[in-house]
């Protein structure tokens, strides 16, 4: 087909592929429309910044980027915006720099207010939160920037008029050092009046950062694809290339992509993708393509820093990647993606020694000088004209958001993803209908609860949906997460969940009004691997998540009530201060943000396996850490509190006594070890230990007979086969590799080196906020000693006296007195 398209300069040439950041892809871009300048390329995700781009014209006149300074914030304002969240540009580094500024002992505290319509990860985190339905947003953010406010408007209730005059209030006695921010999600005109608000505060060039876009494409994506399907339609497309994505799945079901597709008389469709998944199989030609661990490639992070991919290994599976087959249709069918990247980057190289440059960019992860310059840019609408407030009060909107843990679908096949609970359900392999709990209580069809079955209808569409009852989640709205129903998408996530893009439409890719739900027969089971998440108990004493406010923690600071004596258990005492280590764990529950980053990196090394949902709603689930969510007062609108739960590694171990083969077993050095070849599966550890951390393989949850899984094991942690209990180790092996190099180190160097000076457990090492620290509590100077030295340090259940090697520090919120009440 290239031949014939040569003579009419690619007339017939369409490609569509996803939004990208790889400098060297948008010039293989650049050069292939050159060479067929008549052909158009086309880009599509249903998860999306379209209306980040777009609020920003509305505000500046040009689309631009936007990068926080979370770490220069007193007081952040979401609307909306889960940046705490993965899936968030820069989730990483914010979540970090939120973390450093939420420390109670330092001489500032930031303050954080979320106004949110679905319940968050962030909104969890918040000091105060207030939910809102997302046609009320707008409304809502519009006032922030008018003289009037939200006035002697009826329809807006106290408690969001309160809301608004503290939020404000706040924002202006901190100017220049606040922080407002919009959701993805959020239509243009709240994203514009974000930045006219940070704007009128004076935050931009100090909180608030501008530079040029980091994706190569900033127009609207949904009109583009648009554009593509009429086109298809038409019979003006003999060349039809599909780059990644899946939009015969993901796309709006108003388009009619799969169905242009499927119907359309296009000479040659070609999809390059990981999987054959459903866009692939209305294809005739599908290349398999190199995941990105086994490519080269090059990318801007969300600041515009270029980082150059690196494989791990060669393809497993001959696959290509999406530089190699650009190069194939610009005529470089020979060039590997490593000659294509390096080739791009040699000619923007000037000066100097291009392979020193080339090698120091490769030994670093990423190319120094690279990152975006800040932008000046002035505000060029002072006005926004939203939808009056209010909007259809009595009416349901239904919100689409993406997948906490498969996004949008696109990893569905990732077992670890779908094993992982969600944030704040703790739910796995499912997307329920997401309702709060007075719509629930207060049901047209009868109350209704968590598992129970509604019909769905929207546009004309009907799908039935078990519910489960979120906390926090906002009066006549509704969520459902996207991702799941995949028809082909591996063997893992064929069939998981229910495929919501049904009831997507172009025009209501985010909220949709005018939803009716009625209830519909039959229960459905829904696997979460938290069955209670109240902490209402009464008795603040034992409360599983000590908390106190700013004031109250600096006028009283202490949070280590009268404990057991040491002396009094029938334990045998463990003298450690004749060994030169005694590790230890500290958990900073202000720092932790509940991304569940942790328990992956917890799978990952220690070769944990998957049970799938039938076992999880058995109680089986092997992650040896978990992050509890728990809730405290009004259902409505809770206080939350995220919580890692990995082994304590008791002094006083229940576990250890109960044993009858002395399985589970205190090491010299403070560990409550697991010898597998001793366990004969009584589980009376399990019983016995009071933090249900603890986890049975009650069958072969292993694969043993695929070849290609034995490279994703870690060959440095045994291998469980069934019969066993597992648990945290406080990865044992690493301690063991840490004392080797040492040691290594030592003879070398003719002198003692410290085992832990570089030593992190998994968890530790993985998580963004910092929130783990582990280390030898026999070194007072340690991090570890120090935490643990603190007045907001205390033991989980520590009553019980099983005295727990892993402690907390207490969560301190910084609330608006205005708001306290």
């Amino acid at each position: 087909p290239l031949n014939s398209q040569k003579a009419v300069k690619g007339a017939g040439i369409r490609i569509l592929s996803q939004p990208f950041s790889s400098p060297t892809l948008a010039d293989q871009m650049q050069r292939l429309l050159a060479l067929f300048p008549q052909a158009r390329w086309h880009f599509y995700e249903p998860v999306n910044r379209d209306n980040v781009y777009a609020g920003a014209e509305m505000a500046f006149g040009q689309a631009v980027e936007t990068v926080y300074r979370f770490d220069a914030a007193d007081v952040i304002l979401s609307l909306d915006a889960d940046f705490l969240s993965a899936g968030f540009p820069g989730m990483t580094r914010y979540a970090r720099d939120f973390a450093k500024r939420r420390d109670p002992d330092a001489e500032k505290m930031t303050r954080l207010y979320v106004v949110e319509s679905t319940p968050s990860a962030t909104g969890l985190k918040a000091d105060h939160r207030l939910p809102l339905r997302a046609a009320d947003m707008p409304g809502w953010a519009r006032a922030l920037v008018s003289p009037e406010g939200l006035g002697s408007d009826a329809s807006w209730p106290d408690v969001a008029k309160k809301f608004f005059d503290a939020v404000l209030k706040d924002l202006k006695s901190h100017r220049g050092t606040s922080l407002v921010l919009a959701g993805d999600h959020q239509p243009p005109e709240v994203h514009a009046l974000a930045h006219i608000l940070n704007h009128s505060l004076g935050n931009d060039g100090k909180t608030i950062i501008h530079t040029d876009p980091v994706l190569a494409s900033t127009h609207n994506q949904t009109a583009s694809l648009k554009d593509l399907i009429d086109d298809m339609r038409a019979g003006r497309v003999d060349l039809l290339v599909i780059l990644g994505g899946n939009p015969a799945y993901d796309a709006p079901a108003d388009l009619g992509f799969a169905d242009a597709l499927k119907n359309s008389k296009i000479p040659m469709r070609i999809h390059l993708g990981l999987h054959n998944d459903e866009t692939a199989e209305l294809c005739q030609w599908h290349v398999n393509e190199a995941h990105y661990l086994e490519a080269w490639g090059d990318t801007r992070a969300y600041d515009g820093t270029v980082s150059i991919v690196q494989p791990l290994i060669a393809p497993l599976y001959g696959g290509k990647s999406v530089h190699e087959v650009i190069a194939l249709f610009s005529g470089q069918g020979e060039a590997t993606g490593h000659e294509l990247v390096e080739s791009y980057w040699r000619s923007k190289h000037s000066g100097g020694d291009f392979d020193l440059f080339w090698r120091k960019s490769l030994h670093d992860g990423w190319i120094e000088a690279t990152a975006l310059a800040p932008k000046q840019v002035s505000v060029k609408a002072a006005n926004v004209s939203v939808p009056a407030s209010g909007v259809d009060q009595h009416g349901v909107e239904l919100n689409f958001r993406r997948d906490p843990s498969i996004y949008d679908g696109r990893f569905a096949n990732n077992v670890w993803l779908e094993e992982l609970p969600k944030p704040l359900s703790k739910i796995t392999w499912d997307n329920p209908l997401l309702i709060g709990p007075r719509m629930a209580e207060h049901f047209a069809g009868g109350a209704l609860k968590s598992g129970d079955m509604v019909s769905v209808e929207l546009n004309g569409k009907r799908l039935d949906l078990p519910v489960w009852i979120q906390a926090g989640h906002p009066d006549n709205s509704v969520t459902v997460f996207l991702g799941y129903g995949r028809r082909r998408s591996g063997r893992a996530g064929t069939g998981a969940g229910f495929d919501v893009y049904p009831l997507r439409q172009s025009s209501a890719a985010w909220v949709a009004s005018g939803v009716k739900i009625s209830k519909a027969a039959g229960f459905y089971i829904l696997a979460t691997t938290q069955g209670y998440q109240t902490m209402d108990t009464g008795n603040t004493e034992r409360d599983v998540i000590r908390t106190a406010n700013l004031e109250e923690y600096r006028k009283e600071a202490n949070f280590d009530e009268e404990r057991p004596k040491e002396n009094e258990t029938l334990y045998p005492a463990y003298d450690y201060k004749s060994e030169p280590y005694a590790w230890g764990m500290a958990i900073d529950l202000n720092a932790c943000v509940g991304c569940n980053n942790c328990i992956i990196a917890c799978q990952a090394e220690n070769n944990i396996p998957v049970v799938g949902k039938q076992q999880v709603n058995r109680g089986r689930h092997m992650h040896w850490l978990r992050v509890d969510a728990y809730y405290r007062g009004d259902r409505d609108n809770p206080k939350a509190y995220f919580q890692p739960v990995p082994c304590m590694q008791c002094e006083n171990a229940p576990c250890e006594l109960v044993c009858p083969v002395g399985a589970t077993v205190h090491s010299t050095e403070g560990l409550n070890d697991m010898v597998y070849n001793r366990c004969v599966g009584t589980r009376y550890c399990s019983n016995n230990c009071p933090y249900k951390v603890r986890r049975f393989n009650f069958m072969l949850f292993q694969d043993w007979s695929t070849p290609q899984l034995k490279m994703v094991r870690n060959p440095d942690v045994s291998v469980r086969s069934r019969g066993v209990m597992e648990k945290c180790t406080y990865c044992v092996q690493r301690i063991t590799h840490a004392r080797i190099d040492a040691d290594t180190a030592s003879i070398r160097q003719g002198k003692d080196v410290r085992v832990d000076e570089r030593l992190q457990t998994a968890c530790q090492q993985s998580c963004p906020a910092n929130a783990i620290v582990f280390g030898n509590i026999n070194d007072p100077n340690s991090q570890v000693s120090r935490w643990k030295g603190k007045s907001r340090n205390y033991g989980l259940l520590d009553d019980l006296n099983t005295r727990p090697r892993t402690t907390y520090l207490a969560e301190i919120r910084n609330p608006n007195p205005q708001l306290e009440s």
